[in-house]
Order: structure tokens, then sequence, then C-alpha cells
């Protein structure tokens, strides 16, 4: 029999929009032995996990917990359990996740309706409220941070409008949360969702969510299908939240008092995705989105100061990625592979009507630290210049060494990572 070589991933400094290089921590906590799904240390831990991450979403919501599968299992998971069937649901478009989110619900068999703005900025909120004023919709679904372009949606007025309304505020936070300010409680969210691969530096495969009482009560007024008999009294059939692994409902039991079985828990991810919140609240969260910001303002000064464009209304780009205009004569894709053959650092390409026009580069979770932007930026401008672009030399790393030095210099950036 053929030996089966030992598995051997390639150093890679992963600099992209995401997924991104997790926190060696992280990555320490998901080789704990395993326990069974109802030993009192695995009840004990997912406990834990719920109350780390009321921290991490600014929110007292008891119900607040895992999903198991990518940022995309949580965002169907919230979206399926609490449309029904015909209910209206608006959702602002600002680049490509937007989409999804409609997609989503239309798969839900909702009723939806899109606003959309030009990619490279964010839905103003003068329209955001005049949609809901004219759709008069159940939900609105809106993503905070779409890595798409880069853009990060203002949320802290949105919430209040949709009280007004009687509308539930649902948010995918995927790519924001832990490096971009999220206040779910104050900013009055009815529900939202995020992974672990972005700026909370995980892996993917695990999605944290938060759900108010409103939205726990709309899910629990879903009738439900349990062991294959309708209870009496159960509404329509289409009052069934069509899923069983999704089903919200299902899923609040499992991590309830009662803990009633519905699947069994990922428990390295759950390890996972404890020492990720443990990393951002032992640092601070605030410190913690302070050093995304410092990051992100560097690299953003690093591309500038090699004098390459930035994409979209940089007032309103989010901490953790930027979109830089790749030059003219410079081959978008080979350009980006050598920075991946020869450097062993991954960048991003773009969807859609960006791509081929800028790459995403990312700074988040443990990569949010001078040594990986500057060493990025090194090696964008070796690669720039073998491909014909004329830059300054060593013009990224000094613009974005001189950023750090600031930070250092004043209140700073927290300086260390797990």
């Amino acid at each position: 029999m053929t030996r089966i070589a030992p598995l051997d991933p390639p150093a890679r400094l992963l600099m992209g929009p995401g997924p991104i290089s997790a926190y060696p921590s992280v990555l320490r906590a998901m080789s704990a032995p395993l326990v069974g799904q109802y030993d009192p240390f695995m009840t004990s831990a997912m406990g834990e996990v719920q109350a780390l991450y009321r921290e991490v979403w600014a929110t007292g919501n008891d119900a607040t917990l895992l999903v198991d599968g990518t940022s995309r299992a949580g965002i169907e998971a919230a979206l399926v359990s609490l449309i029904r069937p015909g209910d209206r649901v608006l959702v602002p478009v600002f680049g490509r996740f937007g989409h999804l989110l409609a997609e989503i619900a239309e798969r839900a068999l909702a009723e939806v309706h899109t606003i959309e703005v030009e990619w490279g900025q964010v839905v103003p909120v003068s329209l955001i409220e005049e949609a809901i004023v004219r759709v008069e919709p159940t939900l609105l679904a809106l993503v905070q941070g779409d890595t798409s372009t880069t853009m990060n949606q203002p949320l802290d007025e949105v919430g209040a409008i949709c009280a007004k309304h009687g509308v539930l505020f649902y948010s995918d936070a995927t790519a924001s949360l832990g490096g971009n300010e999220f206040l779910a409680d104050e900013w009055g969210l009815d529900a939202a969702t995020a992974g672990l691969q972005k700026c909370l530096g995980g892996p993917s495969g695990s999605s944290p969510i938060t759900l108010s009482d409103r939205a726990v009560e709309v899910i629990r007024t879903r009738t439900r299908v349990e062991a294959g008999i309708r209870e009496e009294g159960d509404a329509s059939a289409s009052d069934f939240i069509r899923t069983n692994y999704f089903d919200l409902g299902m899923i609040l039991d499992y991590w309830g008092p009662r803990r009633l079985n519905h699947h069994t828990e990922a428990t390295s991810m759950l390890y996972a995705a404890r020492e990720c919140a443990a990393v951002l609240l032992n640092e601070g969260r605030s410190q913690v989105i302070e050093r995304h910001r410092v990051a992100g303002a560097a690299m953003l000064a690093g591309v500038e100061g090699l004098g390459l464009g930035v994409f979209g209304d940089v007032a309103h780009k989010m901490n953790n990625v930027v979109a830089v205009v790749i030059p003219d004569g410079v081959p978008a894709d080979a350009a980006r592979q050598a920075v991946l053959d020869d450097f062993g650092i991954e960048i991003g390409t773009s969807f859609g009507p960006l791509h081929g026009r800028v790459w995403r580069i990312g700074t988040m979770g443990y990569n949010a630290r001078k040594d990986a932007v500057l060493t990025t930026l090194a090696a964008l401008e070796a690669v720039l210049r073998r491909f014909g672009a004329s830059v300054p030399a060593g013009g990224g790393v000094e613009a974005a060494a001189d950023v750090f030095r600031a930070a250092e210099s004043g209140a700073g950036a927290s300086g260390a990572v797990a």
C-alpha cells in the first residue's frame, strides 16, 4: 500500500479579505481533547461561550450562541427562522453581500424589496427610512461591513427607525465584528450574525449569533414539527420553519437549559470560538478595534505612499480591509499570484464589476499588526516594479511605519496579540 504523506500546508500570510491567519492560541485551543456533547465540561464551555459573546456583541441578550457552520450558516439560520413565507423584507444593497441577503430571503419565500447605491458608497439613513415607510417590511436585513467594496455601513441610527416603524432589524457583521464598533443593544439590533475567520481571528466554521427577546418571540411563535408530530393548535403549514438544521427554535432549545438534542456540537470549533472571544476580551474590545483601526490606516497610507489609488468612499471604509486600484498595465491576476508564489502572501481579488480593477488587502485579527502590514507593502512594491509599475522606492513601508510610530507615541494601538 502506498504510504499517504502527512498533511503539509504551505506557510502563508493571509492578507486578503478573509479568511485570515488565525491567532496561534486559537489553533492551540482547537487541539484540546474532545469530550462528549453532554459532558459537564462541554455544557459548561457552551455556557461560557454564550457569556463571552454577549460581551463581544455588547448585548445582554440571553439568546447569544453559535450556529455550527460558516458565517453563511448563521445568516441563513437567522433569515429562514425569522421570515415567514410572504413577509416583506427590505435589503439595502451596497455590495455583493447585500445581494446574498436578498437571495437567501427569496429562498425563504419572502417578498424581497431592495434599494441599491453605487458600489463604493454606503446607503444613506434617510433612504433606508424612506424605503421602510414605502415598503412596510417585516424585516430589514442589512450588511454592516461588505468586503466586496470595503464599505462600513453606519448602523447607529437604523435601529431607532426600525423600532419606530415596527420592523425587525437584522445585520450581517461577518466581516466587521471585532475590528469595527458593533453595539447590538445600543443600536437596537434584533438579530446579528458573524463568522470567526475575519477580525475575530479564527478559522471559518462557526457563526456567532445574538437574538433580541423580540426576535426570539417571533421564532418561538412559529410552529415546528418535532418528531414528525404536529401539536394541537398549530398554524398552517406555511408557518413552519422549513429547515431542520437551521431552525433557530430547535438550536435555542439545544443551547438552553433543557439541552434538547438537535445536533452534535462541533467541539473543536466551540473551543476556537471561545479562544477568539478570549483574545478579544483579554486585550480589550476597544483596544482590539483601535489596533484594527491603526493597522488599517497604516495599510491605507502605505498603498497611497506607493502612488496607488483606493476604491470607494474612504470616510466609510472598514478598519480592516482596503481596495487598491490596480495600476494600468499591471496584470491583476498574474501580479497577485506573484505575491503569493514569491512571498507567501495572499491578497484578494474582487467580485463582479470590480474584478480585475482592485485588489483587496486585509489587516484583521492576528494580522492587524505592524510586521504583517510592512511585509505586505514591501512585497507589493517589489512585484509592482517587476510588472513595470513606477512606484516610489520604500514609499509604502515608510508611510505605513509613520502611522504606527504616531500611534505608538500617542494613546496608541495595543501592541501585543496572542
